[in-house]
């Protein structure tokens, strides 16, 4: 089982950046495929970035490509969400997930650990 810790949300104006971190409680954490999605008010949880387990292959929703980059410190048991150019329909909670897969996934589904979420908000 691998605890993950979101944190580095906060409110931001349009157009400006947020780098997310999750941070996960083991030394395993670099045989997990991992995720981020996010959750707006009133909506379903829904899938923003996924990445395997070496870093090397990164997969997106469409509104994320361009604008958002997953990645991750094996070393360092963190997993990293850079988000620019941030509009206000990116307001949302953010969540890590981590997923036991030989690849990227991108199916809510399949990934068995989740952190708590950390808000994130832009203004326009």
């Amino acid at each position: 089982q691998v605890q993950l810790i979101e944190s580095g949300g906060g409110l931001v104006q349009a157009g400006g950046s947020l780098r997310l971190s999750c941070a996960a409680s083991r030394r395993a954490f670099r045989y997990y495929v991992m995720g981020w999605f996010r959750q707006a008010p009133g909506k379903e949880r829904e899938f923003v970035a996924t990445i395997n387990w070496s870093g090397d292959s990164t997969y997106y929703t469409d509104s994320a490509k361009g604008r958002f980059t997953i990645s991750r410190d094996n070393a360092e048991n963190i997993l990293y969400l850079q988000m620019n150019s941030l509009k206000p329909e990116d307001t949302a909670v953010y969540y890590c997930a981590a997923a036991e897969k030989m690849d990227y996934t991108i199916v809510l589904e399949e990934y068995a650990y989740w952190g708590q979420g950390t808000q994130v908000t832009v203004s326009s």
